[in-house]
């Protein structure tokens, strides 16, 4: 059995903002509050995007009518799981329940 540190991104909608810098404090904050009593564990950063043509980094937040779309990378670590699957079944099961509603997408797994 191995240790696995899996990356989530998540998309977290938030209304009434103002700019998008609240718009992502705003959705760490709720997202850490949700996960605060089951899985406290979770590490929880702003994503970021690459651009297709400059290939530079995009902030993963759009504000639209005071409406923002955010989307949020996810981190947490594995212990004693059979395999890379069961990893993130884990991670998504545990991530999941606390944040019922929310899509989330595996964006990354690797072995500790």
């Amino acid at each position: 059995m191995s240790d696995y540190l899996v990356t989530l991104e998540s998309a977290w909608v938030i209304k009434d903002v103002k700019s998008m810098d609240d718009a992502v404090s705003i959705a760490i904050s709720e997202a850490g509050k949700r996960l605060d009593p089951s899985a406290k564990f979770v590490e929880i950063e702003a994503g970021v995007s690459i651009c297709p043509y400059c290939e530079g980094e995009l902030s993963s937040a759009i504000v639209v009518a005071n409406t923002a779309l955010v989307g949020l990378v996810l981190q947490i670590k594995v212990f004693r799981a059979e395999s890379e699957e069961h990893a993130t079944r884990i991670a998504k099961s545990v991530i999941g329940k606390a944040l019922r509603d929310i899509p989330l997408k595996i964006l990354d797994v690797q072995e500790l």
